[in-house]
This record gives structure tokens, C-alpha cells and sequence, in this order.
């Protein structure tokens, strides 16, 4: 089917919702033509407001799969982290090692002994996802390629990235190298959060190396109105993957689509998917509920929506751990014994404990005592008897509350969480 007469289709199914004031229509039997093979059990995708963090859409998000090529997200990663610190510079000269060369295409194919710049190396594993040139880096940043494999993996898991592993920079088959589509989403949106200078990267639809003109594997770049990034992947194993962003009417959302039958079927899943999500939040602005899972005519998750406890929430990342949220969010209703059990939350931050609240993940010991200083004159009463500490882990310096009960500390952070603060909830080891 043309790409007019699906969109035209998904408009028509929209109208009619709306005409309907809401009704949820049977799916008709070319709403969604994707819908079949997404059903296959290799499918995976995500949606995500990059704002919040809320997932408007979500199926089979935390179940593993192969990254492919999206690996090269987190390798460049690592290297703005690098030049963002001062360690290495755009023109610095990364050499191709026996090791590099040797590696399977996609590639640029320069021999043993050569070398080119970091910024050449940068716009090569994000356009043409080469990968000689993603172990090039590795070695040049970590000596060795597995040394930068546990580096990604140490970042991920600082990231909330919690279900992946990488064993290569360049995402070439390993049965080892798992991720899921929501850690990927994170990763997307860590990138554009934590490196904002180095993002526009992904939007390079083509370079000039050595004569020869690069493009881009993102098809969306240029298709789908306000995408700006980020990249594809493809193995046998995985599938066709895409990793994938845009901003409409001053709001960006991530899309994640993983396991496409083709590079053509996985494209036009996430452009439906992100271009359906942009509908959602403008119909959610005039005051409708409505669902991604709605808008595609497909059947809500049976039974009762949830939010992790504050424990599993990642908020040293700005927040960034995301939680599964395919509705909107329900005003919390207020009962006869909230009052009480909120007053026992108070009495019981008065004790002393073992637990810790953290309020931030930083690169600076400066920037965690700000944001101590920051909580505590701003939010005050949960945090005044406790005291605040930056501690080192990972390179970062974590701020953090400590010598809370576990009531004190899940009140405290809850009331933050309240106030759009993120935070979270550490249990004595």
C-alpha cells in the first residue's frame, strides 16, 4: 500500500474517533497494515515523550532483543562524553588498527595504518554506520575494544539502562549484545539531554569523505516532517531496527521500532507510531483521553495500568528511567484516610535510618552540592534534618540524602515526584 492511502486510512480512523467522542472502533481490516508482522514475536517498539519521560505506547518494550546498529548510539556516546570533557578534540587523528579493518561491512574500508579525524570518525558511524571505524574509536578510546565494551555497559547501566550488555562497538552479531526498545529509548534520550552541542550529528543526511558523498540510512530524515535523528541497525538476527526523533508543535518524541521485516515495513511502523503520537498530544491538549493504542484501533492492555514504586524510578538521570504509562495519567483521588496516612509519612521522616534519597547524577562535585543546596532551600521540610552528601561513582558525583527511614525516605521522594522533581529511593546495601 502507497503511503498516501495509509495515512489517508489512519486520518479516516482518527476522524471518525473523534466524531465518535472517543468510541473505540473495531480495527478495520487495513487501519494498521503493519499490524501483522508486528505481531511477530522478534517485534518490539516504543514511544516516548522526551520531555517527561511518559511512554504514550509500548509493545514488548522490555523484552531482549539485538541492538544491532543502534550500538553505535551509545559509542558515540562515549566519545562526546570525551570531547565534552576536554579528552579528546574533533581533530584529533584515530588510527585503523589490523583489527578494525578486518571487521565485516558496513564499512569505509581504509587500510592498516591509516587514520582519519574524530569528527570524520563521528560522521562515518552516524551516517553510513561503519564499522571499522566504531572499533577505531573503541581502541583509541579504551585501549581495546573490550575495555570500551564494559565502558558502554558501565554507562549503560548509570543511564537506567538495566536489561542491556555490550560486547562491541559496532553492534555486529554477538548473542551476548542485548537490549530492549525502552533502554534504547533512554539511551536516545540521554544523548540529546546530556550532549545537546554533538546531537545534530544524527541529522547529517550526508558528508564528503575523500570524494566520495556518505548519506544517511535514516530514510525519515526529510520524509516525516520534524525528525531530526537518530539511527537504524540491521542484523539477521535482529532484524530491521530504527531509533528515531522529532519535534511538532514544540514537543519531541522518540520512537523506537525493533525487528522489521524490512527496512521499508520498520520505517513505516515508526513513522505511524511517532506521527500518531504527535495527534495524541494535540488532542490531549483540547482536553480528549485518548491512547496511541486507540489512535491505531488496536486493544488497550488488559488490566490495570501501573507505575514502578519510587524505588525502581532512575531519577539521578533527569528522570530518565520511563515508566510504563499508555494512558493518561489519573489525578490521584483524595480520600477520607489521605490526610492521616500522609501526617504518619511526616512523623516517620523524623526517624533515623539507613535509607537515602538522590536528587541528581553529576559530572561536577560543584553541580551535586548545587543541587543539594537547590532541594534543599526550595522543598525544605522533608530534607532539613538529614544530611546531604555528593558522593563519587562512576565519574559522577551523586547527590544525595541520607540517614532516612525507608517511610521518610519513600514520603520525601514521593512529594519531590509531586512537585516534578525527579528523584530516587536507595535501600541500605
Amino acid at each position: 500500500m502507497s503511503q498516501p492511502a495509509r495515512r489517508l486510512l489512519l486520518s479516516v480512523g482518527l476522524a471518525l474517533s473523534v466524531a465518535l467522542s472517543g468510541t473505540v472502533l473495531p480495527a478495520p481490516a487495513l487501519a494498521n497494515p503493519s499490524s501483522a508482522w508486528t505481531q511477530q514475536p522478534k517485534y518490539a517498539s516504543i514511544v516516548v515523550d522526551a520531555k517527561t519521560g511518559e511512554v504514550l505506547y509500548a509493545k514488548r518494550a522490555d523484552s531482549p532483543r539485538y541492538p544491532a546498529s543502534i550500538t553505535k548510539v551509545m559509542t558515540l556516546y562515549l566519545v562526546m562524553e570525551q570531547l565534552a570533557s576536554g579528552k579528546l578534540k574533533l581533530d584529533d587523528r584515530v588510527m585503523i588498527s589490523p583489527r578494525a579493518a578486518a571487521q565485516s561491512p558496513t564499512k569505509l574500508g581504509l587500510r592498516p595504518g591509516d587514520s582519519l579525524t574524530v569528527d570524520e570518525a563521528m560522521k562515518a558511524l552516524a551516517t553510513k554506520s561503519a564499522n571499522d571505524i566504531a572499533v577505531a574509536l573503541a581502541e583509541h578510546i579504551g585501549g581495546t575494544e573490550q575495555r570500551f565494551a564494559a565502558l558502554m555497559t558501565l554507562r549503560a547501566k548509570e543511564l537506567g539502562m538495566n536489561n542491556t550488555n555490550f560486547v562491541n562497538a559496532s553492534g555486529l552479531p554477538d548473542s551476548r549484545q542485548i537490549s530492549t526498545a525502552r533502554d534504547l529509548a533512554i539511551l536516545s534520550r540521554a544523548v540529546m539531554r546530556d550532549y545537546p552541542q554533538y546531537y545534530k550529528l544524527f541529522s547529517t543526511r550526508s558528508f564528503n569523505f575523500r570524494g566520495q558523498t556518505i548519506g544517511n540510512h535514516n530514510r525519515l530524515l526529510g520524509r516525516v516532517p520534524g525528525v531530526d535523528g537518530i539511527k537504524t541497525g540491521f542484523t539477521n538476527a535482529s532484524g530491521y531496527n530504527i531509533a528515531v526523533s522529532g519535534v511538532q508543535d514544540g514537543r519531541r518524541l522518540i520512537t523506537v521500532v525493533l525487528g522489521g521485516p524490512s527496512g521499508a515495513a520498520r520505517d513505516n511502523n515508526a513513522e505511524d507510531l511517532m506521527l500518531t503520537g504527535f495527534s495524541v498530544l494535540r488532542r490531549r491538549a483540547l482536553g480528549e483521553q485518548i491512547t496511541v493504542a486507540q489512535n491505531l484501533f488496536e486493544p488497550e492492555p488488559s488490566g490495570p495500568l501501573t507505575r514502578p514504586s519510587v524505588e525502581q524510578g532512575d531519577a539521578e538521570q533527569d528522570g530518565l528511567k520511563i515508566v510504563l504509562a499508555s494512558a493518561t495519567p489519573q489525578p490521584a483521588r483524595a480520600t477520607q484516610s489521605s490526610k492521616p496516612k500522609r501526617e504518619t509519612e511526616r512523623a516517620a521522616s523524623s526517624a533515623k535510618g539507613k535509607w537515602t534519597v538522590q536528587v541528581g547524577s553529576f559530572k561536577a562535585k560543584a553541580d551535586a552540592q548545587k543541587q543539594l543546596n537547590h532541594v534543599k532551600k526550595r522543598y525544605g521540610a522533608p530534607f532539613t534534618s538529614y544530611t546531604g552528601i555528593a558522593t563519587a561513582s562512576g565519574g559522577r558525583w551523586r547527590a544525595q540524602f541520607t540517614g532516612m527511614s525507608a517511610n521518610a525516605a519513600k514520603a520525601a521522594c514521593r512529594e519531590l515526584q509531586a512537585k516534578k522533581q525527579p528523584c530516587m529511593v536507595i535501600k541500605p546495601s
